[in-house]
């Protein structure tokens, strides 16, 4: 069976390793990433649920168990009609190596459904969470498998899918992040993703510009206006910088004229989000809005591109349409937002114009701190502690330093730059989270 999504993101990984020293240093390392590739366990089952007509309803459930060599499987959960196993190991791959860099003790997996929320009744989708959580508790654990929310789970899903697993279980553990905060769940947890991704941004341009530029002046184009598009949104406006753009399935929102978004303007469009509301319901703002597209080409001149709906949601014209408008940043909230050859265009770019280039920073890098305070969550449960919002944001801040660094000097060490090329961050992020996961996989015998 074809799986184009998984493969796409496999060729993506290989195709670093290969251009780097890394094989050339460690030929054994060959053997580590066959074996890696494959899951270590996939579970695939039925969910039957009752609708409110008292109808009988059946859906694909999945759990991928990619990889424990550091942890517990960890990784969402995905609610969408185009869940299917190919995107799952897509998403569970990179998991594998996006957990590795945030230097916590979780292992690679994702699972979900292809269940379509929308449309369906509150009632609805609650019957469907326990339909599923009743066969996926049998697979996980706070110390086995711990997942987590994705597209189409938000914490009211996980509340009913946890209040399940505790029922059939009979056991109160963390074995789900994104929880509420009266029952288990982290402060920063919602803002995570966005707010790391800004934060890891920031570190491009701090070193790009020798410490002399940040946030503050830049023109930000965002797509996606769900969670990790509004916080790192937020964040960006706190910074200094103007949002140009949002969007959603139906097509993109653009305000190049004036202030770009407000605070105000995003916590609305967050609440049309929780109504399941498209964003040509926001009324009473004169943005322009363009159906049916995404906004890269639709921006004029940015500074800073930063794709967190969905993957490939950048193409390779859409890469050079970046450039040309003036981007000199990329990075992705989303996992695998850019398609191959978007990246193989920033990449040309950065070796061709060395510090005058637009520089890419790849997800499993840049949009980690979701699972760094999913992590974090795991570790409250098990001490039984609560940390302040501070607490956790600063932690989350030293994770995403860390993971930018890692991916910097092993970029350096591998794949070395020429005079005044930025170092690749995507060949550095592949080739730090792969020989952090393969050497403990040795040590425990996966393969010699």
């Amino acid at each position: 069976m074809a799986e184009p999504e998984f493969e796409q993101a496999r060729k993506e990984l290989v195709s670093t390793l290969e251009a780097s020293t890394l094989f050339q240093k460690n030929p054994e390392y060959k053997k580590a990433l066959e074996v890696a590739s494959i899951p270590e366990r996939v579970i695939q089952f039925r969910v039957v649920w009752e609708d409110d007509k008292g109808q009988c309803q059946v859906n694909k459930g999945y759990r991928v168990q990619f990889n424990s060599a550091l942890g517990p499987y960890k990784g969402g959960l995905r609610f969408h009609p185009t869940v299917n196993l190919s995107i799952l190991k897509f998403l569970g791959f990179e998991q594998i190596f996006k957990n590795a860099l945030t230097g916590l003790q979780m292992g690679g997996g994702k699972g979900g459904a292809d269940f379509d929320p929308k449309g369906k009744s509150d009632n609805e989708i609650r019957k469907f969470c326990v339909a599923f959580m009743k066969e996926l508790s049998k697979h996980i654990g706070a110390d086995t498998d711990v997942p987590a929310g994705d597209i189409g789970v938000s914490p009211r899903e996980i509340g009913w899918m946890f209040g399940t697993y505790r029922a059939e279980r009979n056991r109160w553990e963390g074995v789900l992040t994104g929880k509420g905060l009266a029952w288990g769940g982290s402060l920063i947890r919602p803002e995570a993703t966005g707010y790391g991704l800004v934060y890891y941004v920031d570190h491009m341009i701090h070193y790009a510009s020798g410490g002399q530029e940040s946030f503050k002046g830049k023109k930000v184009a965002i797509s996606g206006s769900g969670n990790v598009a509004q916080y790192a949104a937020l964040k960006v406006i706190e910074l200094g910088g103007t949002v140009v753009s949002l969007s959603d399935s139906k097509g993109a929102l653009i305000a190049t004229e004036g202030p770009g978004f407000t605070p105000e303007v995003i916590n609305k469009i967050a609440a049309l989000k929780v109504d399941r509301k498209a964003l040509t319901d926001l009324e009473g703002y004169d943005y322009h809005y363009v159906d049916g597209a995404r906004p890269w080409t639709h921006v004029g001149k940015v500074d800073v591109a930063l794709p967190c709906a969905t993957q490939n949601e950048v193409s390779g014209d859409e890469a050079k349409a970046l450039i040309d408008a003036g981007a000199k940043f990329i990075a992705e909230g989303s996992n695998m937002g850019c398609t191959q050859e978007a990246i193989e265009t920033f990449e040309a770019h950065r070796r061709e114009n060395r510090g005058t280039s637009i520089w890419y920073g790849p997800g499993k890098a840049a949009n980690a701190g979701g699972v760094a305070v999913s992590g974090l969550e795991m570790a409250q449960n098990s001490a039984r502690l609560r940390w302040t919002s501070e607490e956790v944001d600063e932690k989350l801040k030293g994770i995403m330093k860390s993971c930018f660094e890692n991916c910097l000097e092993t970029a350096k060490e591998y794949i070395t730059p020429a005079e005044g090329e930025f170092p690749s961050l995507v060949a550095g992020a592949n080739v730090a989270g792969f020989k952090k996961v393969a050497a403990a996989m040795k040590d425990q015998g996966d393969w010699w």
